[in-house]
This record gives structure tokens, sequence and C-alpha cells, in this order.
């Protein structure tokens, strides 16, 4: 905890962090606000890993292998952060209103992935959704429309 405390201090920017990273900040910024969500109720389902493998294959146009490398320093990323505000800001520079409304989007994807919603991931994506700058309207819309995706894939599977 000291260690990534120092790292933080010493670089508290994922501008700064990317070299070092050999990721985009702005890709490592989406996938570790995904990966924590998933892992915000403390079990991470093999259901929940493999849609955020697939949104950041789909996404970002990665290869598995690229995909899982992301997903691996988003892992690491989350772990380090002190805060979400490290990952929005990024976002909410790099990014329109359109495409962080897309984000929220891929959000609700981890919260529906293993079919349970809990009321942390839900929390978490209410708190980045006001942090990106999209509203409660846009927020719950998107939430029921990847709720009815979910729920069509489940009956027909």
């Amino acid at each position: 905890m000291l260690e990534a405390l120092k790292k933080f201090l010493t670089n508290p920017s994922l501008d700064d962090a990317s070299p070092e990273l050999d990721v985009d900040p702005v890709k490592l910024a989406e996938a570790a606000l995904m990966y924590h969500v998933i892992a915000v109720d403390g079990v991470i389902e093999d259901s929940e890993r493999d849609r955020m493998l697939e949104i950041l294959s789909a996404n970002f146009g990665l290869t598995d292998e690229e995909a899982q490398t992301l997903l691996s320093k988003a892992q690491d990323a989350e772990h380090e952060a002190v805060d979400l505000y490290s990952f929005t800001s990024q976002l909410k520079r790099a990014f329109p209103i359109e495409e962080r409304t897309t984000i929220i989007e891929h959000l609700w994807e981890m919260v529906f992935a293993d079919g349970v919603v809990h009321e942390l991931e839900d929390n978490v994506v209410w708190r980045v959704a006001d942090l990106l700058g999209v509203d409660t309207r846009d927020r719950m819309a998107l939430k029921r429309r990847v709720w009815e995706r979910s729920s069509q894939k489940t009956e027909t599977n």
C-alpha cells in the first residue's frame, strides 16, 4: 500500500504513466473503469471477464492477446488508483459527450455480464456517469437498453 501511494505521488497522471505501461492512457482509463465495475462486488465471474474482453476487442480493434494485456494493465491501474477521478478526467478531456455516453453503456454491459446487478456496481456507474457529465436520464436509459439486450440474450440461450 505504501509503495502504491509513493508511486502515485511521484507519478499521479495517466498521461505520465503511458510510456511505462506501453498502452494508450485513454484506453487504459476506460478499461480500468470497466475492471473496477466487475471487481467492486468482490467476485469477478468468468462471464464478466469474457464480456470485458469482448468489448475491449470490439471497441479498440484489439486481438485477443492485446485485449488480455489491456485487461491485465487495467487491473493493475485500478488497484493502484486512489479514486475514479484519475480515469474519468482523462476520458472527459479526450471525448465528446457522445463517446462518454458510450463508455457508460460499456460499464452497464459489465454490470449485467454476470446476470446479477449488485448495488455497488450500480453506484459505481452512477458516480462515473456523474464525473463524465452524462446526465441521469441518459444513464438510466442506457441501463434499461443494456438490461433489455442482456435479457434477450438470456432468453435465446
